[in-house]
C-alpha cells in the first residue's frame, strides 16, 4: 500500500478517528486505526464495539492495500510532522513507513482483516438536521445526564419523534433537561435512548454551521449519524425509558419573570462561598416584586436581591446552585419565566411553547443551614 496526504488532512481524520478508540480493552486490534485504500476512496475506521466512526481522508492511492496501525502512535507521529505531504507506505512484513520531508518512521502493522468493523446498518428511517441545531441540542441537554453507570438509561438521551417535534430529554434523578426541535419533513414516529458518550463525542465532531447537514439514521439497536465526510454509529441503551409526563404538571403557585443574566450572575457570585464538596443550598425568598437569594457557609455568607415580576404567593426555597447554573448558562433567551409550586415540590423553568422545559428538585435548606 502506498499513499500520499496532507498532513493536514491526515490530522483532521486521525482526530476523528480517535474518538472511538477504547482506553481499556482486551482486543489490541481496537486500539488501532485501520486505514483501507483497498478501493477508489481512503478510509480511516476506529471502532471500541459500543462507538464506531468511519471517516473519508482526502488523498492519492498510489498502491492499494489495508493496514491497522496502532491508533496513539500514528496520531502521535502525525502531529510530530512538518505540514506538508505524507507519505504512508507498507511492505510485505505489514512495516508501515511514514516520510514527510526529511522525517521517516517505520513502525509496525497488524493484517486489516482482524479489524472489527462497523456493523452494516439499513438506513430506511432517518431525518435530517443542521450540525448547528444538534450540536445545540447536545451542549443544551448533556449535562443533566447521570455520571455514574448504576442506572444505564440515566447515562444516555431520549431522542424521541412525534408529530414532527424531535424531542430530547435527558435527566441524572435531580434535574430534567427537554429540549424540543421542530422537523421541516414529517416522519415517522421513533424513540431510543442514545449514550451520552456518543453525543459528547460527536459534538466534538460537528462543525456546528448552519448550512452543513447531519442525516440521522435509527434501527432497533443503533443509531447513525451522517455528515461531511464522516459515518458514526452508536449502539443504543436497551430498556424503556422514563415517563416523565407525569412529572411535568403544568400547575403553579408562583410564577416568576427575571432578567437571567442577571440571575445567572448573583448565583455566580454566590457560589464564591461553596466548595465542591459542600451541599450547600442557595435559598431564594420570594416576596412581592423581590426576590432574595441567599448563602449560609463556613467561609462566609452572601445575600442579594433582584427585581422580578411575579404572580401568585410568597415563596422560599432551596435549589443547589450548581444546577440552576447549569440549565440558565444553556437558556438563550433574556427574560426567564420560573413556575414554583412549593418548597418540596421541583420548579420548572421554560418558554412559552415550551420549547424547553428545565425541571429542578429542591433542596431541604432547614436541616442544611
Amino acid at each position: 500500500m502506498k499513499l500520499i496526504c496532507s498532513k493536514n488532512e491526515l490530522l483532521k481524520s486521525v482526530n476523528i478517528s480517535l474518538k472511538a478508540v477504547p482506553s481499556k480493552t482486551t482486543m489490541p486490534i481496537l486500539e488501532c486505526i485501520l486505514i483501507d485504500a483497498s478501493a477508489s476512496e481512503i478510509k480511516f475506521t476506529t471502532n471500541d464495539m459500543e462507538l464506531g466512526i468511519e471517516t473519508k481522508v482526502k488523498g492519492i492511492i498510489e498502491e492499494k492495500g489495508i493496514i491497522a496501525l496502532d491508533a496513539k502512535i500514528f496520531s502521535d507521529i502525525i502531529r510530530k510532522l512538518p505540514d506538508n505531504d505524507v507519505i504512508i507506505q507498507t511492505d510485505a512484513n505489514l512495516n508501515t513507513t511514514i516520510t514527510c520531508e526529511k522525517a521517516k518512521f517505520t513502525i509496525p502493522g497488524k493484517e486489516g482483516d482482524d479489524f472489527a468493523y462497523l456493523p452494516v446498518i439499513e438506513k430506511n428511517e432517518g431525518i435530517e438536521l443542521s450540525q448547528f441545531t444538534l450540536k445545540e441540542v447536545i451542549r443544551q441537554t448533556i449535562f443533566s445526564i447521570a455520571a455514574n453507570e448504576n442506572n444505564k438509561l440515566m447515562t444516555g438521551e431520549l431522542f424521541e419523534i412525534k408529530n414532527n417535534i424531535l424531542k430530547v430529554v435527558s435527566l441524572d434523578g435531580h434535574r430534567i433537561a427537554i429540549r424540543k426541535i421542530e422537523l421541516k419533513e414529517s416522519y415517522s414516529d421513533k424513540k431510543v435512548v442514545v449514550p451520552g458518550k456518543t453525543l459528547n463525542e460527536i459534538s466534538k465532531i460537528l462543525s456546528g454551521e448552519v448550512e452543513d447537514l447531519v442525516q440521522i439514521f435509527f434501527t432497533d439497536n443503533h443509531i447513525v449519524f451522517e455528515f461531511d465526510d464522516t459515518i458514526v454509529v452508536s449502539r443504543l441503551i436497551e430498556g424503556e425509558y422514563f415517563r416523565i409526563d407525569q412529572m411535568l404538571s403544568s400547575d403553579y403557585e408562583t410564577k416568576v419573570c427575571i432578567n437571567k443574566r442577571e440571575f445567572l450572575d448573583c448565583i455566580d457570585r454566590a457560589t464564591l462561598f461553596v466548595k465542591e464538596s459542600d451541599k450547600k443550598p442557595i435559598i431564594i425568598n420570594i416576596e412581592d416584586e423581590s426576590m432574595q437569594l441567599s448563602i449560609n457557609s463556613q467561609i462566609g455568607s452572601m445575600k442579594e436581591d433582584i427585581d422580578i415580576e411575579k404572580e401568585g404567593k410568597d415563596i422560599m426555597i432551596g435549589f443547589n446552585p450548581k444546577f440552576l447554573i447549569d440549565a440558565l448558562k444553556v437558556i438563550d433567551d433574556e427574560q426567564i419565566s420560573i413556575f414554583l409550586v412549593n418548597p418540596k415540590a421541583p420548579c420548572f423553568i421554560k418558554d412559552e411553547n415550551e420549547s424547553y422545559i428545565y425541571l429542578i428538585l429542591p433542596v431541604n435548606f432547614n436541616t442544611a443551614r
